[in-house]
């Protein structure tokens, strides 16, 4: 996909009346958003299902069909702490019980789920065992703050990075570019490291499976 590949940019008009969002601006798809792309598409990893590219040091998230086809791109809320491996047994504690620097988003390769969140919202699972998933932001006392995050599309980088290790994105995004596609069906999502180069994830994919000895 060629380098000027634009998307939209979805940002709050309206953060204190829950209006809402409309599209506001274009957003480029990052050089790794368009290598892993790239990938996905000659190797098929997909599967024929639709998938999303997370690039976290962008806080990014883009959305593709099945075909591989645009959907829409957005910035993205993401684990508080710089990091691709999860912490393990996170997804078995309180939330308040999980320190700052145990709140990573994993990089790697996740099957997707739709699902409904503790309140009955509709999110969409990526690491069930871990608590992980893909949802709007949610009203409470810090939703302005993380709206205005979200709006901001020179505050990308550590601005973004509030999470507990889910992908948080504006309610208007989640609903008119994730639920129609990753929020119906099963789908991927490849989230890229940020400690480690994109290559090695993606070798680490395409590696052949161990030979699983046959017990006797």
């Amino acid at each position: 996909m060629a380098a000027t590949v634009q998307a939209v940019l979805w940002a709050s008009a309206a953060v204190s009346t829950g209006a809402m969002a409309q599209p506001q601006a274009v957003l480029p798809l990052s050089a790794e958003t368009r290598e892993t792309l790239a990938w996905v598409l000659a190797s098929r990893d997909h599967g024929g299902k639709p998938f999303m590219v997370v690039d976290k040091r962008a806080a990014q998230v883009s959305v593709f069909n099945a075909r591989g086809q645009l959907l829409g791109a957005a910035p993205a809320l993401l684990g508080m702490a710089a990091g691709d491996v999860d912490v393990p047994g996170n997804g078995l504690k309180p939330v308040s019980q999980i320190r700052p620097d145990e709140r990573i988003t994993p990089a790697g390769r996740f099957a997707t789920e739709p699902g409904r969140g503790l309140h009955g919202d509709a999110i969409v699972w990526f690491d069930y065992a871990a608590g992980l998933a893909i949802h709007r932001v949610r009203p409470g006392a810090a939703q302005e703050g993380r709206m205005q995050r979200l709006a901001g599309a020179a505050q990308l980088g550590n601005a973004q990075r509030v999470s507990f290790g889910c992908v948080v994105l504006n309610p208007a995004f989640f609903d008119a570019v994730v639920q129609p596609s990753l929020g119906q069906q099963p789908g991927v999502i490849y989230v890229l490291p940020e400690t480690r180069p994109l290559k090695t994830l993606l070798a680490s994919l395409t590696a052949p499976a161990p030979v699983m000895a046959v017990a006797k």
